[in-house]
């Protein structure tokens, strides 16, 4: 009876998880944080989790990482805004947290590798903040992928109990795939571009978590 009570509730963050969050402060805390999650490899399928099941799980890719992060950073006065880096078929898609400081953007950014990282709040608008990803975004065979950034998607505006929500976060998945998206270069310089270093390629390859 009493575990049938319990499921007509929502879930909520409790009380050790509120506090563990209100001791960031500010955004280079909360990386610091997101930075000690474990990559989330998805080993039993597709996942975008709430912020309230990234925390209790101590996992995430860079969506979900980008989600607890921007809800932490709410908590903290910003508003939550997320950004999406569009790749070439050949790479992957990263999402990212923008935030604004004294009229300069940053952005957290959860990712396994030594590149596409945390933004100093010190870019002018969200486009010199993606450019500022363009050339850390390569294949092994050296290619530059990254062609488009988006707007703005503030999660105040996500009807539904994001934060908290038991089920994967895939309509807001769809938001940020459907919403206007900028070109990084002009098509015709496409060709043109100049394939990354051999030692970027290497660095390119350092991981903080293994997949086992």
């Amino acid at each position: 009876m009493t575990k049938n009570k319990k499921s007509e509730f929502a879930p909520t963050f409790t009380k050790k998880e509120i506090a563990l969050m209100n001791k960031l402060n500010n955004p280079a805390q909360i990386q610091d944080f997101l930075n000690g999650l474990k990559f989330n490899f998805e080993k039993e399928g597709e996942t975008l989790k709430s912020p309230l099941f990234t925390l209790r799980e101590g996992s995430a890719h860079c969506f979900e990482g980008a989600l607890l992060g921007a809800y932490i950073l709410s908590l903290r006065g910003f508003t939550p805004y997320v950004m999406h880096l569009r790749t070439t078929k050949e790479d992957y898609d990263h999402t990212i947290t923008p935030f604004k400081i004294d009229g300069s953007w940053g952005a957290l950014s959860k990712t396994n590798h030594a590149v596409l990282r945390y933004r100093e709040p010190i870019y002018r608008n969200i486009r010199e903040l993606a450019m500022s990803y363009f050339h850390e975004y390569f294949l092994d065979n050296g290619e530059k992928t990254l062609r488009q950034y988006s707007a703005l998607l503030n999660l105040n505006t996500v009807k539904d109990s994001w934060a908290t929500s038991e089920k994967d976060l895939w309509n807001i998945d769809k938001k940020l795939d459907k919403i206007k998206h900028y070109d990084i270069l002009p098509k015709s310089y496409l060709k043109k571009l100049r394939k990354s270093d051999k030692v970027e390629i290497e660095a390119g390859k350092i991981v903080e978590f293994r997949k086992l």
